[in-house]
């Protein structure tokens, strides 16, 4: 197949392009550019066969043309930078997502896999039990806010000739060409391991569901290559068996994995209100070639591998080139991107 990569320049993307061309497909990767100087060396399957540059606001009929399925990773990705400015939040994640959607069924392509998430599940807590793809949505942040409204537009479009895929990731771990340090999982290992000390600032008692991004991206993988019509739900929630943690046994892990690393839990910032249990059971069972293959304590050991192949200083892995929100307040102070989030001639 030939298939467009939105957002190839992420966190996930050269992963997933990795993951692709291993299977032996053709990848186009369309991105803006915020965090593509962010890449340490990398293999070369983890660069697309072709690249596009470009924002997903303005993306045209053109980008789609000749493509047999696309994988919609392409947004502001991270909550704090979501809520600088949640309208422009909305405009790339939601807006982009329907002018993704709008030019590739104009192109004629009839698989479109978005890459959701099941922080739109946000507030619904523990008495919840653990969340089906029917469960009511509970956004908090303005990213998980563009989410739903980013699936909506996809479903608006779905027909006889554009079946879109809405895969809802758990939170993210893992080790990427563009590692990044601001998910719970890799931010709490980052933490322990340059100062000694694991810090959970808030109770600790919020529920999230995990999965490492090699298994996002093999769902993502599963669901391009399942025919169109074969598939009985367009919706999924993607983990695994025993994914959901609290946040006190996601810093457990992390300090079993690290040596001599106590923890601290702060509570600082009160009783976080994302919090949510999910339950995986249909893309374990109906997503055909889907198979996890991370859990939560492998990942720690391969977060741990990374890190100690730096130096433990915080600014540096705390920094700009791991922490997205710092990476765009960098590019905003030195007035490379403006208030709308696009370059400037001042890019350098």
């Amino acid at each position: 197949m030939r298939v467009l990569i939105t957002g190839h320049c992420g966190y996930i993307g050269p992963v997933m392009t990795r993951v692709f061309r291993k299977a032996g497909h053709e990848v186009t990767g369309y991105d803006t550019g915020y965090f593509r100087e962010q890449i340490e060396d990398a293999p070369a399957e983890c660069y697309p066969n072709h690249e596009l540059k470009g924002d997903i606001r303005d993306i045209d009929e053109s980008a789609f043309r000749g493509i047999d399925a696309v994988v919609h990773l392409a947004a502001l990705s991270n909550d704090p930078i979501g809520d600088i400015v949640a309208a422009k939040t909305e405009a790339i994640n939601g807006g982009g997502t329907a002018r993704c959607g709008q030019m590739a069924k104009r192109a004629g392509v009839r698989r479109f896999v978005m890459a959701s998430s099941c922080s739109l599940y946000g507030a619904s807590g523990a008495a919840a039990g653990d969340l089906d793809e029917s469960a009511p949505f509970a956004p908090v942040s303005a990213y998980a806010k563009s989410k739903v409204s980013g699936e909506a537009a996809l479903q608006a479009l779905a027909d006889a000739t554009f079946e879109p895929i809405m895969l809802r990731n758990a939170t993210a771990y893992g080790v990427s060409p563009r590692t990044r340090l601001d998910l719970v999982l890799n931010n709490l290992m980052a933490y322990g391991y340059t100062t000694g000390v694991i810090r959970v600032l808030s109770d600790g008692t919020p529920w999230r569901p995990m999965v490492h991004i090699e298994d996002i991206s093999r769902a993502a993988l599963a669901a391009a290559q399942a025919p169109v019509g074969s598939l009985r739900h367009t919706v999924f929630n993607v983990g695994g068996i025993d994914c959901n943690y609290s946040v006190r046994q996601i810093a457990e892990v992390a300090a079993a994995t690290l040596p001599n690393c106590k923890i601290e839990i702060t509570g600082e910032n009160g009783n976080d209100p994302r919090s949510y249990r999910v339950n995986f059971t249909r893309v374990l069972t109906e997503l055909p070639g889907f198979a996890p293959q991370w859990n939560l304590e492998k990942g720690a050991v391969e977060l741990r591998d990374w890190l100690q192949l730096h130096e433990p200083d915080p600014e540096r892995l705390l920094g700009a080139k791991f922490i997205r929100l710092k990476r765009i307040q960098d590019l905003r102070a030195g007035n490379q991107i403006d208030a709308d989030f696009r370059w400037t001639g001042a890019r350098a």
